[in-house]
């Protein structure tokens, strides 16, 4: 019965110790989500402000040529 021991409680051990690695890997995941949020947030806004300077650019006097030409 030993060995049946043995091979239980070195069971229990790997599914500890993968039940430990799955947490940390999730919490990880939710981090690195948080990241991709924060990104995709300035992303937005950064994209906003180029299409509003985009458009600004566009309403610029024409350029013409210089007097001394």
């Amino acid at each position: 019965m030993s060995d049946e021991t043995g091979r239980i409680t070195k069971l229990e051990e790997m599914v500890a110790h993968q039940a430990k690695t799955i947490d940390e890997l999730s919490d990880q995941l939710a981090e690195q989500w948080k990241a991709v949020e924060q990104m995709r947030t300035k992303l937005d806004r950064l994209t906003e402000r180029f299409l509003s300077l985009e458009e600004q650019s566009l309403e610029a006097p024409a350029i013409t040529r210089p007097p001394h030409y």
